[in-house]
């Protein structure tokens, strides 16, 4: 009699272990399915908020086609110029904003087609960093670190033999950057630096004019040393959102000849910015966009959540 209690007794604890064991391994299994299924979820909700980026590049590229048949000149009245209102799609929205590049000091304007360094534009390129209250030896640093030699300018310059001794060492790119942000690699800048100034520059494929129909303040007074801030929010006030009437006669006598004859009203390169939000998954898609002579527009560089 004792003998069969004590075998009942453990019959009991064993088919208890047995469904604690089932019971936990029931519970593992249903978190692995809900991880998985939520995992397909995000995964199918970005693959869905990419192709609408895609969707809105392609939407931007006819309204920039059209404005190229309907005007040869570019300001920021026109309706590419206006913030994409935030349009509701399946589970979430889409909004965003185009920018003109063009209206930005351009950084790989510091060397030209030779790999040399162009001064003027580095000259340009130093009183936009006064105007902005950044160091102006980093026009040095920068037109160092696109020219093709391994030849420190004086006195600003910095070639390998700065770069290598950094901890990590690595070594100048010696030709046009794909991206403005890649300047956090020069000698000595800061994050404060960076932040200020990459609204005013920008890293376009061969030399570009600025369009001083939608050129940034500062931009627009790094033109000429003799510039003030004073002629810029006149220059500012005139062009208003229509652009200038007269460029020739707004700018002839604030700055040089050579100058004057940098000077655009129409852009080639565009930056679409397009965020989109579905349920919890949110991505920023940047998009560069050159527009040819004849209407086409072409996606040149994109990214997900870079500048």
């Amino acid at each position: 009699m004792i003998r069969r209690r004590q075998n009942n007794g453990v019959a009991l604890i064993t088919a208890l272990l047995i469904m604690a064991l089932v019971t936990t391994l029931t519970y593992s299994l249903e978190w692995d399915n809900s991880l998985d299924l939520r995992r397909t979820i995000v995964l199918l909700n970005q693959d869905q908020a990419i192709n609408v980026a895609f969707g809105a590049e392609s939407w931007i590229q006819s309204i920039l086609r059209q404005d190229l048949e309907d005007s040869d000149v570019d300001h920021l009245g026109e309706i590419w110029a206006s913030d994409l209102p935030g349009l509701p799609i399946d589970g979430g929205e889409v909004f965003g904003a185009i920018e003109d590049l063009q209206g930005r000091f351009n950084i790989n304007n510091l060397i030209g087609q030779d790999g040399a360094i162009d001064e003027p534009s580095v000259e340009q390129f130093r009183r936009l960093l006064l105007t902005l209250d950044i160091d102006p030896r980093f026009a040095g640093i920068a037109a160092d670190w696109l020219d093709a030699d391994q030849d420190a300018e004086f006195p600003d310059g910095a070639e390998d033999a700065i770069y290598s001794g950094l901890i990590p060492p690595y070594r100048t790119a010696n030709q046009i950057l794909s991206s403005a942000s890649e300047i956090a690699a020069l000698e000595g800048i800061d994050k404060a630096s960076i932040d200020t100034l990459l609204p005013h520059i920008t890293a376009l494929p061969g030399r570009t004019a600025i369009n001083v129909n939608t050129a940034t303040g500062p931009v627009l007074q790094s033109l000429d040393e003799n510039l003030t801030a004073a002629d810029v929010e006149r220059l500012l006030s005139e062009r208003a959102d229509a652009g200038f009437v007269d460029l020739a006669g707004s700018f002839s006598s604030l700055v040089t000849p050579e100058v004057l004859n940098q000077l655009e009203e129409a852009s080639s390169f565009f930056q679409l910015k397009v965020i989109v939000r579905i349920d919890t998954v949110r991505i920023t898609f940047f998009s560069i966009l050159e527009r040819g002579p004849r209407g086409d527009v072409t996606p040149i560089l994109r990214s997900l959540g870079t500048t």
